[in-house]
C-alpha cells in the first residue's frame, strides 16, 4: 500500500470515527433549554393625587408604566386635593384650593391655587422634630410650591420626587397625553390604553373589584390583578398606631431603606 492510499484511508476512518461520537453525544444529550418568556408589561392607571397614603406609591411600584387618569371628570371631597399628616399624634387634613372645580370639569383642565404657605407651616410645625424632616421637608416644600399649577403636573412632580429620594425611576406618562377612544366603558378603555403602551397586565386597587371582572379582560388578551396592601406599622410617637395617612408622615419618621421595605408590602390577587 502506498503512502498516498495510506494517508486517505486514514483520513476517511478519522472522519467516519468523528461522526460516529457526535452522533452518540447528541442522542444523550439533554434537549436544547428554550428562554423563559418575559413577564407581559404592567400597567396602572389611577387619577393623580397629591401626597396620597402609601398604597398609591405600592400601585406604581407594582407597575411598568404607571398612568395618570387625567382626562376623566374632577372628583369632589376626594384625594386629588387634600390628604391627612399627623400633628402632635393628632390627624390633621390639609387641603389645596383648586379654582373653579367641579365634577363636570375634566381634571387636567384644572389647576391648584398657588395659595400653599399656610399648608407648608402647618407640615413645618408638626414634623420640625421628625428623624428625617432635613432631608424631606425641601422635598415636600418644592412639590406644593412646583412653578406649573396644572394638578396633574404637580403631582407627577410629587410623585417622581418621592420615587427619585428612594432611589427608583418611574414612567408616568398622562392619560391625555395618549391618543385612544374616550366613548368607551370605563373597563374597555382601560383594556385599550393597555393594548396601546404595549401592556399585557393591568394592575388595580382593592376598589376595582367591584367594577372590573378579570375573565372579561383576560378574554380581551389582559391580566388583571388587584394590589392588596399589608397591615404594616412604624414608629409615629403616637398610641394607638394610625393608619393610612399621607406618605408625608412615612418619609419623615423612617429612612429611606425602611420606606422602601414598606413599599414593597404589598401582594397582587
Amino acid at each position: 500500500m502506498t503512502i498516498g492510499v495510506a494517508l486517505v484511508l486514514h483520513c476517511q476512518y478519522t472522519l467516519l470515527t468523528g461522526l460516529i461520537m457526535a452522533t452518540a453525544l447528541a442522542m444523550h444529550s439533554p434537549a436544547p433549554v428554550s428562554a423563559p418568556m418575559p413577564a407581559p408589561m404592567r400597567v396602572a392607571v389611577t387619577q393623580p393625587y397629591i401626597f396620597p397614603a402609601l398604597s398609591y406609591y405600592q400601585l406604581v411600584r407594582s407597575s411598568d408604566i404607571f398612568i395618570l387618569y387625567d382626562d376623566v371628570n374632577y372628583i369632589s371631597r376626594g384625594f386629588i386635593n387634600r390628604n391627612t399628616y399627623l400633628d402632635r399624634g393628632v390627624p390633621r387634613r390639609f387641603t389645596l384650593p383648586v379654582p373653579g372645580a367641579s365634577i363636570n370639569r375634566k381634571i387636567m383642565d384644572l389647576q391648584y391655587s398657588g395659595d400653599v404657605k399656610s399648608i407648608i407651616e402647618g407640615i413645618r410645625h408638626a414634623y420640625a422634630r421628625s428623624p428625617y424632616f432635613q432631608d424631606v421637608f425641601p422635598l415636600i416644600r418644592g412639590v406644593l410650591e412646583h412653578h406649573d399649577r396644572d394638578i396633574t403636573s404637580v403631582c407627577r412632580a410629587g410623585i417622581m420626587a418621592v420615587f427619585d429620594y428612594l432611589g427608583h425611576s418611574i414612567h408616568i406618562p398622562r392619560a391625555a397625553e395618549l391618543d385612544y377612544n374616550r366613548s368607551l366603558p370605563a373597563a374597555d378603555r382601560l383594556v385599550e390604553i393597555c393594548h396601546l403602551v404595549g401592556g399585557g397586565h393591568y394592575i388595580n386597587s382593592q376598589g376595582g373589584k367591584k367594577l372590573y371582572d378579570k375573565e372579561s379582560f383576560s378574554a380581551r388578551g389582559i391580566q388583571l390583578s388587584f394590589l392588596n396592601p399589608r397591615q404594616i406599622e412604624y414608629d409615629q410617637g403616637a398610641i394607638p398606631f394610625v393608619p393610612q395617612l399621607s406618605i408625608i408622615d412615612i418619609l419623615m419618621r423612617c429612612s429611606r431603606a425602611e420606606t422602601r421595605f414598606l413599599l414593597d408590602e404589598y401582594d397582587l390577587e
